[in-house]
């Protein structure tokens, strides 16, 4: 049966939850799907896969009280745009992704059955930082946002999150983020400028999530004698701050600092080990992305996300929340990375996760 589909995104940066909405969406289209994305930002640094069609919705409103009325103005802006480009159709799955656009998308009338995707910690992501009233009034919206609604987790532990939380959906359902594993080898393949170089890796934006700070002290105290390389984008302050740090580390004269690259996969590829340094994730899309290059990992035990992914001898990559823990981390599965089984990444095959996306179809 053909399907027409949803997608709904605050914009489309080279971010993990981004890149999980267009490979779906290419996928679902190459089965012969009509799909579209819905971006409510032009921010595109992904292409649009063949198939997918591309609705922009952005918000051109300057006047008096623009953040204070931006929900419910973006909400009617949404909702017009969907009702004209889907005149005549009927949408079978909508699906919106990452907080502002679920909270846009529950403002708006038309994508009343859309179901609201949980890409990220809850308590660790959005209510750790903040305390008193401002902690009430987030834990207020994120309760108004997601109750009576139905959610997808993309991993059981974000289940558990939502409910201790006091959230209270209609339905929920966890779906792990789907990679075309075939093709991430296929692109690991290609030549890395860091190839016959002894590297560790870390793939992630500048903020303090990822915690590179952590990072920075865990490679310096692992004893690791190679370089370590940081793939991501971020702002000059959050650049400078590590910079900064790894001078005072001693190590600056072997830190790389490598920006964005649409394929990370030949750096994993090309890494002795991948190193994930959260204080929260969603996921954590990177593990089995360096995995199915066949580079070991390394990664924080993170509420949500990496215990789910490093399982049986894998584990041996996990660590406690802190520098030398991470540290010990990174020498075993240096000294002896654990040999990964084909069944631990079917999981999060792609064909795996549009299979279960589709069974939500008119649900």
């Amino acid at each position: 049966m053909r399907h027409t589909i949803l997608f709904i995104i605050d914009g489309l940066p080279g971010g993990g939850a981004e890149r999980v909405v267009i490979t779906l969406a290419g996928e679902m289209a190459a089965r012969g799907h009509q799909v579209t994305i819905a971006s409510l930002q032009a921010c595109l640094d992904y292409p649009i896969p063949e198939g997918v069609e591309y609705l922009l919705v952005e918000d051109r409103y300057r006047g008096p009280f623009r953040r204070q009325t931006e929900i419910l103005r973006r909400a009617r802006q949404l909702d017009s745009a969907l009702r004209r480009h889907f005149a005549g159709r009927t949408v079978n799955l909508a699906i919106s992704n990452l907080p502002k656009t679920d909270r846009i998308v529950a403002a708006c009338p038309y994508l009343a059955q859309a179901w609201l995707c949980l890409h990220c910690a809850i308590q660790a992501g959005q209510l750790a930082e903040r305390s008193g009233v401002r902690h009430w009034l987030k834990k207020r919206q994120l309760i108004r946002t997601y109750s009576d609604r139905k959610l997808i987790t993309v991993c059981q532990a974000l289940q558990r999150d939502a409910l201790d939380c006091g959230l209270r959906p209609a339905r929920m359902e966890t779906i792990y983020n789907p990679f075309d594993l075939d093709w991430i080898r296929q692109r690991a393949a290609a030549s890395c400028p860091m190839d016959g170089e002894d590297f560790i890796l870390h793939v992630g934006r500048f903020n303090h999530q990822k915690r590179h700070d952590r990072l920075l002290e865990a490679f310096k105290l692992s004893g690791y004698s190679g370089k370590l390389v940081l793939l991501g984008q971020g702002g000059q302050a959050e650049l400078s701050a590590v910079q900064a740090q790894a001078q005072r580390l001693g190590i600056a004269d072997r830190l790389v600092v490598a920006g964005f690259t649409d394929n990370p996969y030949a750096y994993m590829r090309a890494a002795r080990a991948l190193v994930l340094s959260s204080d929260y994730e969603g996921f954590g899309n990177v593990l089995v992305e360096a995995l199915a290059c066949g580079t070991p990992v390394a990664s924080t035990d993170c509420p949500e996300g990496p215990a789910e992914i490093l399982t049986g001898d894998l584990a041996i990559g996990l660590s406690k929340m802190d520098s030398q823990s991470l540290a010990d981390a990174i020498t075993r599965v240096l000294r002896s990375p654990a040999l990964l089984r084909p069944e631990q990444l079917e999981p999060f095959s792609l064909n795996t996760a549009v299979d279960r996306y589709l069974t939500l179809a008119n649900q």
